[in-house]
């Protein structure tokens, strides 16, 4: 209120109305006292030009002319020396009043001008930070397929000669343990066998899932009904565990791609949640359309992730669990990425992980 407009110009009002009845109520046998009211003319008018500008400082100016003038000549009359002395005195009240105004429509625009610079300045700082983010972005994603590549060549090799190994490790464990009393030591040794070598065939299969190429024929893929189908896949251990999740949709957001692909993402986040609340929690999976892109979250209220390990739990085989493979979020990272989107995490340790997923919106949505 101290600085808006109205309060300005009733000062500037009242400052020349206050000089100007002081001029009018003092007789001239007091010139010294009139010498004095001619110099406080200023204030209002100096004020008038830096608060208004050019236009405020010959407003007052004139105005206050227009009010001084009478009072020469009406009461100054027999005093013609210091009547013509008082006429300078108005032409300097409108010299003052058109300078004032003057040098502060060149210090406004000028100040203007400064704004409009800064404010270009932000804009390209923040477009050159958005490109820096991106070149950044750019370049963890070639690092990413560098080392996909090269796992991509060894597993071609791999693949072949470590499965067959180990079908035949199982076979021979099976056709051991059939010919043994389930009470043997041995029988549960065998069963051991059979155990491992099936983790191990899960290994080989979640390498050769995350080496194989981004599908490239797409299908129309209903975002909402996928998620519906793997939580009924993990219905059974989230209540073991005594974890809720919460999937509250309505309608059909499709985006383009395999389903099938889609879904193994959608269940390796799913899992990944599950595992980080051992004790029990709450999972919500929340989907919505904005703008050109459909956006899939899931929250966990779980352990979290220490900052240091953000950067790293998309690289292959890194894992902080003793018997996880390191792969469920590689492979999920490398679906999303193969159809054309991306995968986000936020997470603070104790209180829970949000890894949103950004995929390209089809229309059709309902």
């Amino acid at each position: 209120m101290k600085n808006s407009p109205r309060l300005r110009l009733l000062t500037i009002v009242a400052l020349v109305l206050l000089v100007t009845s002081m001029h009018y109520l003092t007789t001239t046998h007091r010139h010294e006292y009139h010498d004095i009211y001619r110099r406080l003319y200023y204030i209002p008018i100096v004020l008038g030009g830096m608060w208004f500008a050019l236009r405020g400082g010959l407003l007052t100016s004139m105005t206050v002319s227009i009010l001084y003038i009478p009072h020469v000549l009406i009461q100054w009359s027999h005093h013609p020396q210091i009547r013509l002395e008082q006429y300078l005195e108005i032409l300097l009240y409108n010299l003052i009043g058109l300078l004032t105004g003057y040098l502060t429509s060149k210090k406004n625009e000028q100040r203007d001008r400064y704004q409009r610079t800064a404010e270009q300045l932000r804009e390209s700082y923040s477009e050159l930070k958005n490109k820096a983010d991106q070149i950044l972005e750019i370049e963890e994603q070639l690092r990413r397929a560098d080392r996909l590549s090269a796992l991509g060549e060894l597993s071609a090799g791999m693949a072949h000669e470590i499965r067959n190994p180990l079908g035949s490790i199982r076979g021979t464990a099976e056709i051991i343990q059939e010919g043994m009393d389930p009470t043997d030591r041995r029988y549960e040794f065998s069963r051991i066998m059979i155990q491992e070598v099936d983790r191990l065939n899960r290994v080989v299969q979640d390498f050769l899932d995350f080496a194989r190429p981004a599908p490239i024929d797409r299908d129309r893929v209903d975002i909402n009904a996928a998620l519906a189908d793997i939580l009924v896949l993990v219905r059974q251990k989230a209540t073991a565990s005594g974890t809720v999740i919460t999937f509250p949709f309505e309608g059909r957001l499709y985006v383009p791609g395999k389903e099938e692909h889609l879904k193994q993402a959608f269940l390796n986040l799913t899992l990944n949640a599950l595992q980080a609340m051992p004790e029990g929690g709450r999972l919500d999976i929340l989907t919505n359309r904005s703008g050109a892109e459909v956006e899939i979250r899931f929250s966990d209220t779980g352990s979290g992730i220490p900052q240091e390990n953000l950067d790293k739990i998309f690289n292959p085989f890194f894992t902080t669990r003793e018997k996880g493979t390191g792969l469920g979020l590689a492979i999920s990272a490398r679906i999303i990425q193969g159809h054309g989107g991306r995968i986000s995490v936020d997470s603070q340790p104790g209180k829970g992980t949000t890894f949103t997923l950004y995929l390209p919106a089809m229309d059709g949505q309902e």
